[in-house]
């Protein structure tokens, strides 16, 4: 076994390209009042390494260009389509009326493991929370379902941004079937 070069693992990947032109995950992910730039940036940068459709960031969530977020998304601001929100549960409603599945991830009396997300249940659109209080419940109320990572330590939850790698990664391979 040998690690593979940058040049090496640069070759396997897409070149920049026009993103119309990119067979994208159907997915939007709201991150809705999420403070941590680095978070943001880390949820960029995981957007691009599946090819989510759209981010889209609502409340106090910090945009780009900032080099805080820069500095974990390394370029992914560039590559994912993004855009902002000031009315969040708007934007829930306007997929809606399209026809795009609500999740949010969180723990309510309802949610489901994440994993049970199907290629059929596609379009979606992920709703992602603050790293301290969570999805909002004004947003809650506009969910079709909730998905949670099982939790078996003393801790109830992940850090948001590495919440979202394992959903999104799972959504993935189940859209891509691979």
């Amino acid at each position: 076994m040998r690690k593979l070069s940058t040049d090496e693992i640069s070759q396997k990947r897409l070149k920049k390209e026009p993103h119309e032109t990119i067979d994208r995950l159907p997915l939007t992910v709201l991150v809705d009042n999420v403070r941590s730039l680095y978070n943001v940036g880390s949820i960029f940068r995981t957007s691009d390494g599946v090819m989510v459709q759209h981010l889209l960031l609502t409340g106090y969530t910090p945009t780009p260009p900032r080099k805080e977020i820069e500095k974990t998304a390394l370029g992914a601001t560039e590559s994912v389509p993004w855009s902002y929100s000031d009315d969040p549960v708007e934007s829930l409603k306007a997929l809606k009326s399209k026809g795009v599945r609500i999740c949010c991830l969180e723990q309510t009396d309802r949610s489901i493991p994440y994993f049970e997300i199907q290629q059929k249940d596609f379009p979606l659109c992920l709703v992602l929370g603050n790293e301290v209080s969570g999805v909002s419940r004004s947003l809650i109320e506009e969910c079709d379902t909730s998905l949670e990572i099982p939790m078996f330590g003393k801790k109830h939850s992940l850090n948001v941004a590495v919440a979202y790698g394992i959903a999104v990664f799972h959504f993935s391979r189940a859209w891509r079937g691979v």
